[in-house]
């Protein structure tokens, strides 16, 4: 699901997802959206928005709301106002993208990135964003052969590495990676460039905060033979999590808690057919000697 607009207002992926859990519970509790509206002293035009994620919400709208609904769990109304917090700074982020045109679709995700804790993201066929060089960054843009204006390429590029200061700084972001052998062993951008991508893996796995795995080809059958995807955290795991997944033609979010669990579940079962981490720099230093 990509983001929509409405008016002068733009639903975001956190948006989206804290308007879903209230429109789950303002059903569970079998009240109206005009009841809704009238607790809040507003329209129900007002808690469409909300329920579609076109607005900020205010913590004491959502407290008027868990009262109407009947809820009162601390831990529900907090992981609430605390999603509501997110995406609250997610929409007054004047973050260094917006110079970057070039990033398209990929706007919102850098966006969330930059407000998250941790990354965890399963790669089929290429080398995770955050962990590319910019040559073989470049290769990858060249080789995919979308760029209307080959002049676009370059700041694409620039803005690649620009996501990458994520995982220095006061608050690190959190990176667990893995990766298929198929991954390392495809030769994008030439020998050259592969080489540098493989050693510029090894310097970044010596990272406190990034956590690197391999997933060998002799690892046979497994779970995420059919798609790569991204859980993007923002608390402690499994408390605030949205699925980032690409395809040839569009970007899904999958913002619901379920989905977000299904996935964690789907990412620990990878992590347990990969390799260690020391046996992942093992193997990837051998290819990179091969190369």
């Amino acid at each position: 699901m990509s983001r929509t607009a409405q008016g002068n207002r733009q639903s975001t992926v956190l948006g989206r997802k804290l308007g879903g859990q209230l429109l789950a519970l303002r059903d569970a509790a079998g009240k109206t959206q005009l009841e809704a509206a009238k607790v809040l002293s507003a329209t129900a035009t007002k808690v469409v928005k909300m329920e579609r994620g076109w607005v900020p919400m205010r913590d004491p709208d959502i407290r008027a709301l868990c009262d109407l609904y009947g809820v009162d769990d601390a831990d529900t109304v907090g992981g609430l106002l605390l999603l509501a917090q997110a995406d609250r700074e997610r929409r007054k982020a004047k973050g260094w993208w917006n110079q970057y045109p070039e990033l398209r679709a990929m706007a919102e995700y850098v966006a969330l990135e930059d407000i998250a804790t941790s990354v965890r993201t399963w790669q089929l066929a290429i080398v995770p964003g955050l962990l590319q060089t910019s040559d073989y960054a470049r290769a990858l843009a060249v080789g995919n052969g979308s760029w209307e204006d080959p002049d676009e390429i370059e700041p694409f590029v620039e803005s690649r590495m620009a996501r990458q200061v994520r995982l220095s700084g006061d608050r690190p972001l959190q990176l667990w990676a893995v990766l298929h052998e198929g991954a390392l062993r495809q030769l994008i951008g030439g020998r050259e460039v592969m080489r540098g991508q493989l050693e510029h893996l090894l310097e970044a796995a010596r990272q406190p905060n990034v956590r690197l795995q391999v997933v060998p080809f002799l690892a046979g059958a497994h779970p995420g033979m059919t798609s790569a995807f991204t859980v993007v955290s923002f608390a402690e795991p499994g408390a605030m999590e949205v699925v980032h997944m690409d395809t040839t033609s569009t970007t899904i979010w999958l913002e619901s808690e379920s989905d977000a669990a299904h996935h964690s579940a789907i990412f620990d079962r990878i992590t347990r057919l990969g390799l260690a981490q020391r046996s992942s720099a093992r193997l990837i230093d051998g290819i990179r000697k091969e190369i």
